[in-house]
């Protein structure tokens, strides 16, 4: 039986969790192909030294393995923050032809957000869905950045950790 939409996300949800135990923003990604996960990221940039270390390529690098090639033309990608441009382009690079994600990134969201690369002249033009368990993918973003930050004591100003 294939699992909900839902349940996806709370895998990924779990890998969120697992990138904010160490440090990192917490962002999490699986990709599935005929109701198997058979890719799976966390963000990864700080433990890596490495700016392209993002949830979604780690995914998909994983599934690009375990299929032996490059196309995800069968699979789904479930990540619980909008992908930014450059894992907007990895998806359509991978031919990934449906994403679902959680929470909106009004900072660098590329998928609605500031502007919707899947919308442009592409060939390959992913389905969109956002929403899914929006509110706990939120959640878990506040919670990070909330304790990043020292709460100042009158007169001081805001620093962070």
């Amino acid at each position: 039986m294939e699992l909900s939409h839902e349940d996806y996300m709370k895998v990924a949800l779990t890998l969120a969790k697992e990138a904010a135990a160490a440090g990192e923003v917490p962002v999490g990604c699986v990709i599935v192909h005929q109701g198997q996960i058979i890719g799976r990221g966390r963000n990864r940039r700080e433990e890596d030294h490495d700016a392209l270390a993002h949830a979604e390529l780690l995914a998909i690098r994983e599934a690009c393995q375990h299929l032996g090639g490059w196309r995800l033309a069968d699979c789904r990608l479930y990540v619980t923050l909008e992908p930014c441009p450059m894992c907007a382009g990895g998806i359509i690079s991978a031919r990934i032809p449906e994403v679902f994600y959680g929470a909106k990134d009004s900072g660098i969201g590329a998928c609605g957000s500031i502007l919707n690369l899947f919308e442009e002249g592409f060939r390959h033009r992913p389905k969109l869905r956002g929403g899914i368990l929006q509110e706990a993918c939120t959640e878990e973003l506040s919670r990070f950045f909330q304790t990043l930050r020292k709460f100042p004591e009158e007169g001081e100003d805001l620093k962070l950790l």
